[in-house]
């Protein structure tokens, strides 16, 4: 009998195994998985396990002692500053290995050394991106500046100090399931990490689908479709700022318009993006405003919700300064925390900093492109692939002025390019040294210091704010963005010609700040930096409801308190709904609906516009308005190219509360002339349909509906957390989707004994068999905090340390 349990557990281990079925992954043999001695069962750790030992490797020069906490969170206290940067390798090696090189690997297209041929394609795409092209040139900038060269060089040495002590029943439970072994640690991959999230934040573009939108569409409905500024904007640096004249000022090209209106042979090319929502909500309220007269900063990005989750949580201690916080396994420092006198965060700047160019090569040799009216000669990269069980692939990818060209007729990514050629700029290309950024902010004391710091932060950019124990709080919409012509890099460029490159860079003396304003606060949540006045061009696409709601709420407080910011953080108000619904019930031809449809439409009317997780209202309106939307505009898209723009959503709501006869309420498909009327009723009939199969399957409720859940990064659901009962939505502040939203929560008043509050959706640990893999998971559900205690000297014998780790020469 005592086969049994060995018996059914093979049996579930076969099953997990199948159910490995997505092409990220590919089973490990199964005998080296089931064997006793180094197969997944030595990854399980019991309630008791002990994390406690005492290390001893040459390459430091002090002693460094690790307090772990009853989070599993290591307070690292070094006697030498570098040494920090050392230990932080290790133990998030020990912690995230495999999450570590899994990110890097697939930023480097590198993921058919591990799945085989099927990830060919991902990998060209990256390759050709130019993603290790970008992070050897950021590696060069590290490797001029001695600081940072030597907190990446003890970080490196950390991380491959765990590796080369790591057994084979050691192994992450993921080598093992895929089959093969973690490699060294170096700096390049450190920069690799840097640049994925560069492409992850900065990455997401839209020239194709744009360029297709102006070819097809006359130049009044293109306005119409996808307007420069929103009526409710509400800007990061608010409406009224006066800005100084441009000191860079780009001339278009005279003939730009005519070249985009009459660009008829269009792409189809429908590239890897980024999850356009990838944003934040920021924000910091002076003592002024607050109960306690001390500055609150608060900070949530929202990012793709994964397990291992994106970030682990840690104190960095040393002589020259002591930090906590949030900080990338992968990379060294506390990327968003606060310090002994100073907290810091950060959202997405959402400028479009990656452009494409169409390159007239003189043959199908690629050997010269046509250029400022002469053939200028091309520069050739060989990527060599690897492919898990078969020969390399070699790529030969052209470089031309503007950067690698990513497609041609070499590589189409499967899509249709007309044999055309296309090369990318993007700005990560560009040499920087970002890291520089998270360092000094981790030592900085003040406003002043802040601000140096951030200017070091090129790509991606961000929305950078700033609170100090002083009373100063400030916000900075850092990057360095190119100065661009109205519209420039919306829409595919020629590349014939230079006066449709980047003419320049906005000054770093002209970004759009703001330091102790009178109103209180300062916040971010991705819209856009300033109104129309600011002199240089910003985009088009901007979120601006989150940010509406959070600047409406810091207005109307005074008396704040740390429990207001984490209701605020986590509130499910949905102002884009209280701004939609008013539309559908004044214009709702109540006596044309069936007893059915007006049951949904009561629901909506009785709405109270909070997105909570037994909210039926949400379901309703999310699916109406999804509805509303292609009945508009599918008659107008119906012939138009597969890859092409939709228009924003704020477009359509604030077209129709600015003009009942929006021109594209008709439908050009018809005789007869559709009125607003007529739109939002059809919206609620077809919506009805699809809510009576939402109805029948038993998720009406908004949380069933959404079923947000968090997914092991192979996709294994047996590691992964289904079905979570959490609420919000894309325009709540708590801008929770189904596998994306608020991947770390953070509250800190900086009163003279600094409070901090966060929290993430995961655990400290990338083990599923440990207790600390997603124990943060329920409370980050239930919008609660954890205490983020910054440990002090003489607090060792605290009843929260649970184990110590001892390093040393």
């Amino acid at each position: 009998m005592k086969v049994l349990p060995f018996v059914i557990s093979s049996v579930i281990t076969v099953g997990l195994i199948v159910t490995l079925n997505t092409n990220l992954v590919l089973p490990a043999p199964l005998g080296g998985l089931l064997s006793p001695q180094q197969g997944i069962w030595q990854n399980a750790e019991d309630d008791n396990y002990n994390y406690s030992t005492d290390l001893k490797f040459p390459q430091l020069k002090g002693k460094v002692n690790v307090y772990l906490d009853d989070h599993l969170v290591p307070h690292v206290f070094a006697e030498k500053e570098n040494d920090v940067y050392f230990v932080q390798g290790y133990i998030h090696a020990k912690f995230r290995l495999w999450q570590m090189e899994l990110q890097t690997l697939a930023a480097a297209g590198r993921a058919s050394e591990i799945i085989g041929d099927k990830a060919l394609g991902h990998d060209r795409e990256f390759r050709r991106l130019g993603m290790v092209y970008a992070a050897e040139i950021s590696e060069k900038e590290v490797e001029k500046d001695p600081v940072i060269k030597a907190e990446c060089d003890a970080y490196t040495a950390g991380v491959n100090a765990y590796i080369d002590n790591l057994t084979e029943s050691q192994l992450p439970i993921e080598y093992k399931l895929l089959g093969y072994k973690p490699e060294h640690w170096n700096n390049l991959k450190t920069a690799l990490f840097l640049k994925y999230m560069s492409y992850d934040l900065a990455g997401h573009e839209d020239d194709f689908e744009m360029t297709n939108a102006k070819s097809f569409f006359s130049p009044e409905d293109f306005d119409k479709l996808f307007p420069l500024v929103q009526d409710s904007l509400d800007p990061i640096i608010p409406k009224g700022t006066v800005f100084d004249s441009a000191k860079v000022k780009p001339t278009a090209p005279v003939n730009v318009d005519s070249i985009y209106f009459n660009n008829k042979d269009l792409a189809d090319v429908q590239e890897e993006k980024p999850d356009r929502d990838n944003g934040s909500n920021n924000w910091a309220v002076s003592g002024s405003k607050t109960k306690s007269g001390a500055p609150i900063l608060c900070n949530d990005p929202h990012l793709g919700l994964n397990l291992p989750s994106l970030w682990f949580e840690m104190q960095l201690s040393t002589p020259t300064f002591n930090a906590y916080g949030a900080t990338f396994p992968g990379a060294p420092g506390v990327v968003i925390g606060f310090n002994d006198s100073a907290a810091f965060g950060f959202t997405n700047g959402g400028r479009d900093v990656r452009d494409y160019y169409e390159i007239k090569f003189k043959d199908d040799s690629r050997k010269e492109y046509w250029f400022d009216s002469a053939w200028k000669k091309t520069d050739f990269r060989v990527e060599v692939i690897k492919i898990k069980g078969k020969p390399d692939y070699l790529d030969t990818v052209a470089y031309t002025i503007f950067g690698p060209v990513m497609y041609d007729k070499s590589y189409t990514g499967g899509r249709s390019i007309n044999n055309k050629s296309y090369a990318v700029r993007w700005k990560a290309h560009d040499p920087s040294n970002d890291l520089r950024a998270f360092y000094m902010l981790d030592h900085a004391n003040n406003y002043a210091d802040y601000n140096a710091a951030i200017t070091n932060l090129h790509t991606p950019g961000q929305n950078c704010v700033f609170a100090c124990k002083n009373g100063d709080i400030a916000i900075r919409a850092q990057g360095e963005f190119p100065a661009k012509w109205k519209g420039q890099g919306d829409f595919v460029m020629p590349g014939t010609d230079s006066s449709y490159m980047w003419q320049g860079m906005i000054p770093q003396d002209e970004t759009p700040f703001q330091y102790n304003p009178a109103r209180g606060f300062v916040s971010s949540a991705n819209q856009k930096p300033t109104d129309s006045t600011y002199p240089y061009y910003l985009g088009r696409d901007y979120p601006e409801y989150r940010g509406l709601y959070i600047n409406r709420r810091l207005s109307a407080l005074n008396d704040i308190t740390v429990q207001d910011m984490m209701d605020l953080q986590t509130s499910e108000y949905d102002v884009f709904a209280e701004m939609a619904i008013p539309i559908f019930l004044k214009n709702m031809k109540e006596e044309e609906l069936t007893a059915g449809e007006k049951k949904y439409f009561d629901i909506l009317k009785d709405w109270d516009f909070t997105d909570d997780i037994n909210s039926t209202g949400a379901t309703v309106f999310n699916i109406l308005w999804k509805q509303f939307t292609k009945v508009v505009y599918d008659d107008e898209y119906a012939n138009a190219p597969k890859v092409i723009m939709r228009p924003y959503e704020s477009t359509l709501l604030e077209s129709v509360l600015r003009d009942t006869a929006y021109k594209f309420l008709d439908n050009i498909q018809t005789d007869k002339v559709e009125t607003l009327r007529d739109d939002v009723t059809e919206a609620l009939k077809k919506a009805t349909v699809e809510l009576d199969t939402v109805n029948k399957e038993g998720k009406l409720e908004w949380a069933k509906y959404k079923d947000t859940h968090i997914s092991h990064l192979t996709k294994l659901e047996a590691f992964s957390s289904m079905h979570l009962p959490i609420g919000g939505g894309t325009y709540c502040v708590s801008a929770v989707k189904a596998d994306h939203g608020p991947s770390w929560r953070m509250v800190v008043s900086l009163k003279p004994q600094t409070e901090a509050y966060g929290i993430y959706p995961g655990g400290q640990s990338g083990n599923p068999g440990s207790k600390y893999y997603d124990n943060y998971i329920s409370k980050w559900v239930e919008g609660k905090y954890n205490i983020l205690w910054m440990m002090q000297k003489g607090q060792e014998t605290d009843q929260r340390i649970k184990w110590k780790m001892t390093f040393s020469n």
